[in-house]
């Protein structure tokens, strides 16, 4: 993605890794064929791979410098982390902090990181592994998670494998060490820079809101992981705990944004990732670029 300007805010997307990942009936569960027809001209060759109808899904954290702060917008997946349910993802190095110091910003100088929600590939940045433990990769920020979000998964990460190591791992040991700050779905982190629920993928998803000079950036998270859920919000993924909520939230933040000159910044769309919602032919799609 190219750096991007709001008012007096810069934004760059730090690369963990992008990859052909599944068919859309595979990821969206209602899906059709037709579905996949209607939108091909659009999302091929950029977000769908027209050889063999896999999306392109992009692993990236967002870097924001505002306001005398620098933050990071979601973690990724990490290295060394405990996937056992993914084994590309499993035991794995992974460049993000290669990628972040290239953008000439050390883990040292991140004085915020916030969690759009605590799925595992969103915070496996949150700790790196240093003489056996688990110990917060960024010494000198405070972890921003939901408070919805956190207490849902802490009662409930057990029970998932593709959850249980990623919370041990990712998310307790930054509790333990003090990082973290557990606020409200609707907090305000100062003025410019505000959360709002958008619960559905997650009982606690946030959105990350930034207004500067009279732009505005929207940091969505898993809302959306594709641009063909822009004209088909009705599509969840088979990542989203609540699938109805979902469409109601993803359907809801659509309709408020679309034509207007909110920067929508997705946590997985491919190529430049942020970019705009605007009115087609039949509804709605995804205008990449500023």
């Amino acid at each position: 993605m190219k750096p991007k300007t709001i008012g007096e805010g810069t934004i760059h997307s730090i690369l963990e890794m992008q990859v052909p990942a599944r068919t859309a009936p595979e990821m969206f569960p209602d899906a059709t064929q037709e579905h996949v027809d209607k939108h091909r001209h659009w999302l091929e060759p950029v977000c769908m791979q027209p050889e063999t109808g896999l999306l392109i899904i992009t692993h990236q954290s967002y870097l924001i410098r505002f306001a005398g702060l620098t933050i990071l917008v979601d973690t990724c997946i990490g290295s060394d982390k405990t996937h056992h349910a993914r084994p590309d993802f499993h035991q794995q190095k992974m460049p993000l902090l290669d990628n972040l110091r290239a953008a000439g910003v050390a883990p040292e100088e991140i004085d915020m990181v916030m969690c759009t929600h605590l799925h595992m590939d969103h915070v496996g940045w949150n700790t790196r592994l240093e003489n056996g433990q688990w110990v917060p990769t960024f010494p000198n920020a405070r972890y921003l998670f939901n408070k919805t979000d956190f207490e849902y998964w802490e009662t409930e990460y057990t029970k998932l494998d593709w959850m249980g190591a990623s919370f041990a791992e990712s998310v307790l040991p930054v509790m333990e060490a003090g990082k973290a700050d557990l606020v409200a779905g609707d907090h305000e982190i100062r003025k410019g820079l505000w959360l709002e629920p958008m619960p559905g993928h997650s009982p606690g998803l946030v959105c990350l809101y930034m207004e500067s000079g009279g732009a505005t950036a929207a940091f969505c998270g898993d809302a959306m992981h594709h641009p063909i859920q822009v004209p088909e919000p009705q599509l969840s993924s088979i990542f989203c705990d609540d699938p109805v909520q979902a469409v109601a939230t993803r359907t809801a933040f659509v309709e408020r944004h679309a034509d207007t000159d909110t920067l929508i910044l997705p946590a997985h769309f491919a190529d430049d990732s942020a970019g705009h919602i605007v009115s087609a032919p039949g509804g709605c799609i995804f205008k990449f670029g500023n």
